[in-house]
């Protein structure tokens, strides 16, 4: 005869029950005991809290068994089985990164040579808005005050992402000096228009200069919006059990990358298993008070395309993304940025592999936006790389364009000369002809850019 699991249940609970009601004054044993596999910790008849308003179900995203456990083995191991990675990694070491960046200039160049795509003045002027008298509004490029000031401090990272721009991942090896963190931290001191630290790597949490620049900038400067670019995953390597504690009690602004609210997207563009992690990541930093609607710790979240094309229209995708995200997981955030994929370093040979730089460079071109030029991050941020050389953008920073280096790019300022902060030292062709070759931005999402330091 077969009995079934739901018998066995009840069987279990009435011998619970004769326990319980025995007033023969003997302690009971049950008769039963078993040594059945089990994943939880579920409170024996007894042991539930009375305090039912309590109660609640643990959202089954939250995997905190992921906590501790490192990504890097299977990011080494992806890297390692990927054609594209290795063989980036042997030019590497054939040509140098200057090499490198070099070749990948004349790739872009020559595409946009072939589209016949005139320099970014000639660009502008041609393609300016005309007045009611039909003239050409004159329009110079000019620094403005330093409000932001970008620290790459490292790009060791725990995933090798296929977009990366800065060609992150558990290989590399480089990192900012004490010394250089020290500088940066001297310069955000005497320069008062600064309302913005923004620090990326790599991946910066897992840096070592990272919690001082943080504890002594908040030290420093109470007000200042000190901004750390997550890749969310971060939260659950080995030595970071504290890290979202360290977030909350220094006020630090998360802004982390998740290029879409669905497993597969995430996992082709960051590595498998990632969504999964970022979800419970998210919910973390939500269960701390991130991304709440009244919430001073503010999160938000950027999306970029996964191939060749330009990103949803920005207010239109947040609300799906909020959507998705709250509906699926119970994950509330503040805001959405959507960015423009820049053809740099990994994205550059990515779209070069599939015959597709031409035409991304032709899309850019085509949707060119002079709107978003007053906006340029080059008109007032200053990024520092690991080293302390000192450069007009993140991605100016990747193509090794110094401030003040000579016509084939050598030499330049550091943090030990800091007369680029005011100075006005030209905006680069490359950060204006890719970075403002976006979407159109309305009036409020502009505000919240330029409040989060991303313009």
């Amino acid at each position: 005869m077969r009995i079934s699991t739901t018998c066995v249940s009840a069987l279990l609970l009435s011998a619970v029950s004769v326990h319980s009601f025995s007033t023969n004054g003997l302690k009971s044993k049950s008769p039963f005991r078993f040594s059945l596999p089990s994943t939880k910790d579920l409170p024996d008849y007894g042991k539930t809290s009375v305090d039912i308003d309590q109660h609640s179900l643990d959202n089954k995203w939250r995997r905190r068994e992921l906590f501790g456990k490192s990504l890097i083995d299977q990011t080494k191991e992806e890297m390692r089985n990927n054609p594209d990675f290795q063989e980036t990694e042997k030019k590497l070491s054939e040509i140098g990164l200057k090499g490198m960046s070099k070749e990948e200039r004349t790739k872009r160049r020559r595409a946009l040579d072939e589209l016949g795509v005139p320099s970014f003045n000639e660009f502008l002027a041609q393609n300016l808005d005309s007045d009611v008298s039909g003239d050409k509004h004159e329009m110079i490029l000019t620094r403005k005050s330093t409000e932001v000031l970008q620290l790459n401090v490292g790009l060791f990272c725990n995933q090798a992402c296929g977009h990366c721009h800065v060609e992150s991942s558990p290989l590399r090896k480089e990192t900012m000096s004490k010394e250089v963190a020290a500088q940066c931290l001297t310069l955000l001191n005497n320069t008062p228009s600064i309302n913005t630290l923004d620090i990326t790597g790599g991946a910066p949490e897992m840096q070592e200069q990272f919690r001082y620049i943080v504890s002594m900038a908040r030290d420093l400067r109470p007000d200042l919006d000190i901004i750390d670019r997550c890749n969310l995953t971060v939260l659950q390597e080995p030595g970071q059990e504290d890290l979202v504690e360290f977030l909350v009690k220094h006020k630090v602004h998360i802004v982390a990358s998740l290029p879409c609210y669905s497993a597969e997207n995430v996992n082709k563009q960051r590595g498998s298993g990632v969504f999964d992690r970022s979800m419970s990541a998210l919910l973390a930093l939500n269960e701390a008070g991130y991304g709440k609607p009244d919430s001073a710790l503010l999160m938000d979240l950027v999306y970029n395309p996964l191939g060749a094309f330009l990103p949803p229209e920005q207010k239109a995708l947040e609300i799906k993304y909020k959507e998705e995200l709250k509906k699926n997981f119970g994950i509330v955030f503040h805001s959405l940025f959507t960015m423009t994929n820049i053809p740099v370093k990994r994205f550059t040979d990515f779209l070069y592999k599939r015959d597709e730089l031409k035409d991304y460079m032709d899309l850019l071109v085509r949707n060119f936006n002079p709107e978003t030029v007053d906006n340029l991050m080059c008109g007032n941020t200053i990024s520092v790389n690991f080293d302390g050389k000192v450069f007009d953008c993140d991605f100016n920073q990747q193509l090794g364009y110094t401030i003040g280096a000579d016509d084939v790019h050598e030499g330049g300022k550091s943090v030990w000369y800091g007369q680029f902060l005011t100075g006005d030292h030209g905006i680069s062709a490359l950060c204006a002809f890719v970075v403002v070759i976006i979407l159109s931005i309305d009036d409020e999402m502009k505000e919240k850019l330029v409040e989060s330091g991303m313009t």
